[in-house]
């Protein structure tokens, strides 16, 4: 293949992963979008949750469990120390809505190879079924979490190549932009969630470390589309 046609390939495909991304992000905003895109809500969550629940067993917190509610809002239960300071509570609230996207851009990134494409695939898959034996404690992650591991799964073992490399990258994407699913929870004080009012990831990091929350949302909606575009770039690259 010649190298504008290379070159051409290169350019669909990463319009066609910067479409998608505007796409879910729209159906998102919608009632009948949200209702066709359940299952990618309930992943946007756990991955959402799971980055708050790693971030703090990484800096002294015991992760107790995963909470995802039928709304697909969802939370992470976790026992913090007393002595807890303000940048562990901020760097445990980032890690909401950045994890997925620095996991998601990992994903992307795999798709280089046929390799490390079935790797991402099959440590992906993995971790939706174990995460959801060791700390997922709700009905709907029970019921939807496994269905997608296994199905992620099965893309691992049986998929063509081709297959493969699109459904990492859509993945991938998937995980980046899934904290603009609610962009008015991104950008706001707080929000409801099963029923309950808590203060959103900007929020708390806004009480940890000063300035308003709306900047914290634009320094985080600017670092999810910096990891976005670096990492279609490096995986598209010829």
């Amino acid at each position: 293949m010649s190298s504008s046609l290379v070159e051409q390939d290169r350019r669909r495909r990463a319009m066609l992963l910067l479409g998608i991304a505007v796409m879910l992000v729209v159906l998102w905003q919608t009632p009948l979008g949200s209702l066709l895109l359940y299952p990618f809500t309930i992943l946007a969550t756990w991955f959402h949750e799971m980055g708050h629940g790693i971030a703090g067993m990484l800096t002294g917190s015991k992760f107790d469990s995963l909470l995802i509610f039928p709304n697909g809002s969802g939370v992470a239960q976790m026992r913090t120390p007393v002595d807890e300071s303000r940048l562990q509570v901020a760097l445990i609230a980032a890690s909401g809505p950045l994890g997925p996207a620095v996991a998601g851009a990992l994903l992307i990134v795999a798709s280089r190879s046929v390799r490390s494409t079935r790797l991402a695939l099959a440590v992906l898959g993995t971790a939706l079924i174990l995460s959801t034996l060791i700390w997922v404690r709700s009905s709907t992650g029970w019921i939807i979490l496994p269905g997608l591991g296994v199905a992620i799964l099965a893309l691992a073992r049986r998929g063509t190549p081709s297959w493969q490399r699109l459904g990492v990258q859509v993945l991938g994407v998937q995980a980046c932009i899934s904290a603009w699913r609610q962009f008015g929870y991104l950008f706001s004080s707080g929000g409801s969630i099963g029923g309950r009012l808590h203060r959103s990831d900007t929020g708390a990091i806004a009480d940890a470390m000063l300035l308003p929350y709306w900047i914290w949302g634009l320094v985080i909606s600017a670092a999810i589309v910096g990891l976005l575009w670096w990492s279609l770039r490096f995986a598209l690259r010829p």
